[in-house]
C-alpha cells in the first residue's frame, strides 16, 4: 500500500512522519531525496549552476540555500524561477524514490513524504492508495518558523505563500491530522489511521 503524506509547512508533518516510521512503514523522505541530489557530486547541482549561474554555490561548492530561497521563493524572485528548479530536480527526485521502493519489496506500507504534494499530484509518476494531510493554522506555523527554524517573518510567509493552500491539501486527502491537538491525541490518531492501513491490507489479502 503506498500512502501520500503532505502538510504545510512546520505544521507537523515530520512527526507523523516518524511514527508512521516507527509503526513499521517504509518512509520515503522526498526533502532528504531533494538535499541528496543537490549535493557537492549529486547529477542536478551542476545543472542548477548551468540554469542559475555561479551565485548558487559557496565557496566550497555546496549549494548556496540562502541565495537559492531568495531568487525562488523571496518577494523579487522571477515568475518562473520555481519552475526551473523543479523541472530539474523533480525527475531526479522520483527516481530515488522508485528505487528506493525497488529496494524494499518486503515493505508492506510505503509512505511517500512529499511536502508539495498537492503542487504536483498530477504529475507525480506513482498512485496512492491514501493521501494524508497534516494541518496547523498558519499563524501557529508562522511562530514555529521564526522561533524554532530562526527565519524572519518576511522569509516564514514567501516559504508558506509559495505552497498549496490548506484546502488545496484537504482537497486531495482522504484523511487530515490535526497537529494542533495534543500530542498524545495526535500519536493516537495517526497510530489508529496505521491500523486501518494493515486491516485493508488483511482484508484485501483474505
Amino acid at each position: 500500500m503506498r500512502i501520500g503524506l503532505t502538510g504545510g509547512i512546520a505544521a507537523g508533518k515530520s512527526t507523523v512522519a516518524a511514527r508512521l516510521s516507527e509503526l513499521g512503514a517504509l518512509l520515503i523522505d522526498y526533502d532528504a531525496l531533494a538535499h541528496d541530489v543537490v549535493r557537492p557530486g549529486g547529477v542536478a547541482l551542476p545543472r542548477i549552476e548551468v540554469e542559475f549561474g555561479s551565485a548558487v554555490l559557496n565557496a566550497d561548492g555546496t549549494l548556496n540555500r540562502s541565495w537559492m530561497a531568495d531568487h525562488v521563493f523571496g518577494k523579487d524572485a522571477q515568475p518562473d524561477a520555481r519552475a526551473r528548479l523543479d523541472a530539474i530536480e523533480h525527475p531526479l527526485i522520483y527516481a530515488e524514490a522508485s528505487l528506493a521502493e525497488q529496494l524494499h519489496p518486503e515493505a508492506r506500507i510505503i509512505v511517500h513524504d512529499v511536502p508539495l504534494l498537492a503542487e504536483v499530484i498530477d504529475t507525480i509518476p506513482f498512485s496512492f492508495d491514501h493521501i494524508i494531510t497534516v494541518e496547523a493554522p498558519v499563524c501557529l506555523r508562522l511562530e514555529r518558523m521564526t522561533e524554532e527554524r530562526g527565519m524572519s517573518l518576511e522569509q516564514a510567509e514567501a516559504r508558506i505563500r509559495h505552497q498549496s493552500s490548506e484546502e488545496e491539501r484537504r482537497a486531495i486527502a482522504d484523511i487530515v491530522i490535526d497537529s494542533v491537538q495534543p500530542m498524545a491525541r495526535m500519536m493516537d490518531q495517526v497510530n489508529e489511521v496505521y491500523q486501518g492501513f494493515l486491516a485493508e491490507l488483511d482484508g484485501a489479502a483474505a
